[in-house]
């Protein structure tokens, strides 16, 4: 009786978790969301990027009542908007068909008048900065030739554009000094990944000075000038693990233009052990707004910095003070006004989509300032994410975030001892999703995710992995994939599959894997040099062939890629022997390939020999190409259209 009634209970509890009716796939893709927000001078409105249409365009709010009102209205995504310094209007980017030749565009504050300031979509444009004036513009475009970037500015009023910089180097503007005299630029190292130097350039005569002479792998970013002109912000890992924020100045503040490495200074911030993700400061700061990035989750922080009475600023005096955040997520997109009043910022987390967010930092209150629509998915159905640490074939821990289905059924039968009666309860095995970033220099994170949480809602676990190469836990560990130690990074990949099968309550025989770019890449390598281990795999934008890609891509991409890879003059044997398509043969896995026509990182060319390759074998292999997108399948019409497919394809191989 005691039996009968048991087993009552748990068929009563399993129906009543299943009963209430899943949302679908479509509702989830129609989560909206709002990011990369630009502060007016004023501090009275805030620019940013919002979803709401289908793709993303220029919307705005006033911070004190907050009405959104769209400004831009196009078929292809926004990539960036910035509020000028004079207040009077924007600058907006945009490319079409995700071919990412980025054009410029001035627009009123309005959104009533929008004039196109560069006016050719075979040359790629990199927004650099506005002088505070905002009379004129300062960007990198591959105009002279597609492979390198030289540096211009343009006069917004006379639309005169400018060449200042010409070198064949992947340059990008960094910083710009009060009176246009001086720019630093940044510029890609030709040795190392993830590695650039800084440069002190005239812009009247073109002279150049080295400003960071290093020997490892080093980064430099966030740069700005402040206003003794003899001093910079920046972020840098010059000599340490992690990227921190830091003040590069003159030891002669005299000598303004004496900045060669015996006169120069390198100061890093005390008390932050982890990579800053952001910076962001007035033309004429008294504190310093930066995030940090801990485990994966953001923390936000205000730096004072003090004169000392001389023309050099005295740099990080004073207290760091920590601005509470939403809740634990991921920030982005910081932005202050000119008056520094207020901050503002993009922020997510797994259990929420992204907002922008408003911190008063006289009266130190948090505001929200957009509310996006959930498309009628209740947000307490979200799951958050454990983070995890497994061990891998050589030692090393690989951290990753699990999620665990929310329906899983908890209660079910197991039989007791033979001759017994009595029953006990146990967890359901699941199917697991093995997710792999791009990059590969990223890192997954605690950001809200609306296919996670679909496939979540459907009874699926998702494992959301941050591989040896992975950025946010140390310079070491960042460089462990280079070059001949790629498929290291691969067998982290396979060895997840273990602590799933031993922590994670996987079900070994519906466990797939999913990435896309440098993610599709090791989705690929995945199955052929684990072909057992995978129910299914989805790549997107994936590489399939190092030769060819590194052949095929843009030629800008080729020069910064073939660091990270392996170059074509010297390691082609090496990268035709771990190229996917050499193992083709080994494929037992049903595949799910996704490709964009104007993809200018990984041409849609990779995706197309992979499938032609295992349809003359035979194997089962599903394709889907976009003439209207890039490196991703970002437009929602196409995302419609595309996950439906993608869900019931994983239903197919992983529910049987």
């Amino acid at each position: 009786m005691k039996s009968t009634l048991l087993l009552s209970f748990v068929l009563l509890f399993s129906a009543f978790t299943f009963a209430q009716k899943p949302y679908t796939i479509e509702q989830y893709l129609n989560i909206r969301s709002a990011s990369s927000p630009s502060m007016s001078p004023d501090g009275r409105e805030v620019a940013y990027l919002s979803n709401v249409t289908g793709t993303t365009q220029v919307w705005s709010a006033l911070i004190s009542s907050p009405k959104p009102k769209r400004l831009t209205n196009y078929e292809d995504n926004i990539s960036f908007v910035k509020w000028l310094g004079d207040g009077s209007g924007m600058i907006f980017g945009k490319a079409e068909g995700g071919d990412e030749n980025t054009q410029f565009y001035w627009m009123d504050k309005f959104g009533e008048h929008v004039k196109a300031l560069t006016k050719d979509p075979s040359v790629r444009h990199n927004f650099g900065l506005a002088t505070p004036n905002g009379e004129t513009i300062y960007y990198a475009s591959n105009k002279r030739n597609r492979t390198f970037f030289d540096i211009y500015s343009m006069d917004l009023d006379s639309g005169v554009e400018k060449l200042l910089y010409k070198q064949d180097g992947n340059n990008s503007v960094a910083a710009v000094n009060s009176d246009g005299s001086k720019l630093i630029v940044s510029r890609d190292g030709i040795e190392f990944s993830l590695d650039n130097n800084l440069y002190l350039v005239d812009t009247k005569t073109g002279k150049e000075q080295l400003l960071t002479p290093h020997k490892d792998a080093t980064q430099y970013g966030g740069v700005s000038f402040l206003p003794d002109g003899k001093s910079l912000v920046l972020g840098s890992d010059e000599g340490r693990e992690f990227f921190t924020l830091a003040n590069l100045r003159l030891k002669n503040a005299a000598n303004s233009n004496d900045w060669s490495d015996a006169n120069r200074e390198l100061k890093f911030i005390a008390g932050v052990a982890n990579d800053v993700t952001g910076i962001a400061m007035s033309d004429s700061p008294s504190k310093i707004a930066f995030a940090t990035n801990r485990e994966g989750f953001s923390e936000l922080w205000l730096q004072p910095i003090e004169t000392d009475g001389k023309p050099l600023v005295t740099f990080f005096t004073g207290k760091m003070e920590q601005i509470p955040l939403p809740a634990k997520g991921v920030l982005g997109g910081l932005s202050v006004d000119r008056a520094q009043t207020t901050l503002v910022f993009s922020f997510s987390s797994a259990t929420s989509s992204s907002e922008i967010w408003a911190y008063d930092m006289e009266t130190k209150k948090l505001r929200q300032i957009t509310r996006s629509d959930y498309a009628g998915v209740s947000q307490q159905t979200f799951v958050e994410p454990k983070l995890i640490k497994y061990r891998s074939f050589d030692g090393l821990e690989i951290p990753a975030w699990y999620y665990e289905p929310s329906r899983r059924r908890d209660f079910t039968l197991k039989v007791g001892p033979k001759g017994s009666d009595k029953l006990g309860v146990t967890k359901e095995t699941v199917p697991v999703i093995v997710s792999v970033h791009g990059g590969p220099e990223g890192q997954s994170r605690p950001s809200f995710n609306p296919l996670f949480q679909y496939y979540l809602s459907r009874g699926y676990a998702v494992l959301d992995l941050n591989v040896r190469g992975s950025t946010g836990y140390g310079k070491t560990y960042t460089h462990l994939d280079d070059v001949e130690k790629r498929e290291d990074s691969v067998k982290d990949l396979a060895y997840s599959v273990e602590w799933l099968k031993t922590n994670g309550g996987a079900d070994p025989k519906r466990i797939a894997v999913v990435g896309g770019s440098y993610g599709g890449y090791m989705t690929m390598a995945a199955i052929t040099l684990y072909p057992d281990l995978w129910a299914a795999a989805v790549g997107t934008v994936a590489i399939t062939n190092w030769e060819t890609f590194l052949t095929n891509t843009s030629g800008y991409r080729r020069r910064q890629r073939e660091v990270e890879y392996g170059r074509l003059d010297k390691d082609i044997e090496f990268l035709r022997r771990i190229s996917p398509i050499r193992k083709i043969d080994r494929i037992k896995t049903p595949l799910f390939v996704i490709s964009g026509l104007n993809d200018p990182r990984v041409p849609y060319t990779e995706g197309e020999q992979m499938v032609a390759a295992l349809k003359k074998r035979g194997a089962i292999v599903e394709y889907k190409l976009y003439n209207d997108e890039g490196h991703g399948i970002s437009k929602l019409k196409n995302r419609l259209d595309l996950y439906p497919r993608v869900a019931d394809f994983l239903d197919k191989y992983m529910k049987k």
